[in-house]
């Protein structure tokens, strides 16, 4: 007769997971507030949504995302507490893009063996960033998959949803010519483009743990910079009267050009001046270490726009001034304006992205290197 096979045999260790749980659930605790219900451990989350009878006709928005093949950066360093933070930006601020406002958080982390400590870090990182972005963390899921993930290996996945009055959409619909193109700096690569990233990398040769002068730090450090969460910042903005926010676009894969397209209506272009902000160090590193077209970097990475108001020319003033107060170091980006005015100047048009038929960005001028 056979040795019997048990769960652990497999690779399963359900008490790993019970304390994994244990450790991260002050951290996910503190993300709740007076909505809340039902404490930490039920099979469901659960938010009181009471407060929506009050609104005319409320909205729920959707995003799910995860934060790329960032995730081996982290598992190469052993640094698990920022990338969360990442998961958080990457999902939240997509539905901050319409106004919505978020009413709730989960995860989900698969990973090849559940390490404790390091499953918590991921969702204390989690958890930070939703309490910036003022969202509850209501449910989760880790799994063990052994066999499928490597025992270092994982990758997480977040969900959130909001609520919005129907009269506060933002988006193409209230885009007009004349609007201003104001950018909210971004804290570095955000989370994108690092496919790119990891094989220039690897092609240099470049270990992790170098110092790199142009950025004040290691390599590793630079490439693990969290992604800047700005759901708080921009729900701020847009309930200003005096900032008459239009709409948003978050930077995310695909470049500036491409997402800030998908927010145009159709007939409009709006003009980018590429030489309106020096692009971070980063961005030429991973230029120069790979020979990477300037072409190829814009339609792939960030290049130090993270967000992108729309705002009504009045509002343009406004707008730079408490996005400088909030810390966001904002800049005119450029102007939209109708497809007529612009339609026999130089530059490089991009329009037709993610299946979006709007409008058109050209991108004029040349990039400043810091």
């Amino acid at each position: 007769m056979s040795e019997p096979i048990t769960y652990a045999d497999a690779g399963v260790d359900t008490k790993a997971g019970d304390l994994a749980v244990e450790l991260m659930k002050d951290a996910v605790r503190a993300t709740h507030g007076s909505t809340v219900l039902g404490g930490f451990g039920g099979f469901a989350g659960m938010v009181d949504a009471s407060a929506l009878r009050d609104m005319r006709r409320p909205l729920l928005a959707t995003s799910t995302d995860g934060v790329g093949t960032k995730v081996a950066i982290a598992q190469a360093l052993d640094v698990h507490d920022t990338i969360g933070h990442d998961l958080v930006g990457m999902v939240v601020d997509d539905i901050v893009v319409v106004g919505a406002r978020p009413l709730l958080m989960t995860d989900y982390i698969a990973c090849g063996k559940v390490v404790p400590e390091r499953i918590a870090a991921i969702v204390r990182g989690i958890a930070e960033a939703c309490a910036l972005a003022g969202v509850p963390l209501v449910g989760g899921e880790t799994a063990e998959h052994p066999g499928l993930l490597g025992e270092h290996e994982y990758d997480v996945a977040g969900a959130c949803t909001g609520v919005v009055e129907a009269d506060d959409v933002l988006g193409p619909d209230r885009v007009r010519e004349g609007d201003v193109l104001v950018a909210l700096a971004s804290s570095g690569l955000h989370s994108n483009g690092y496919s790119l990233v990891r094989r220039v990398v690897e092609h240099a040769g470049w270990a992790l743990d170098r110092h790199v002068p142009e950025l004040g730090r290691t390599l590793g450090e630079e490439l693990l910079e969290p992604t800047r969460v700005y759901a708080a910042d921009c729900l701020a903005l847009a309930a200003d009267p005096a900032c008459d926010v239009h709409a948003y676009t978050h930077v995310t894969g695909g470049g500036l050009a491409a997402n800030l397209a998908r927010v145009l209506p159709a007939g409009t272009v709006a003009d980018v001046d590429r030489g309106s902000w020096v692009v971070p160090p980063v961005f030429d590193l991973v230029r120069e270490l790979g020979s990477v077209p300037w072409s190829d970097l814009e339609h792939t990475l960030n290049l130090g726009v993270g967000m992108v108001a729309v705002v009504g020319a009045d509002g343009a003033d406004a707008t730079l001034r408490r996005a400088a107060e909030m810390g966001l170091s904002p800049w005119v980006l450029g102007e939209v304006r109708g497809a007529a005015t612009t339609t026999t100047a130089d530059g490089d048009v991009v329009s037709g992205t993610k299946g979006v038929d709007g409008g058109a960005v050209r991108l004029t001028g040349a990039y400043r290197r810091g």
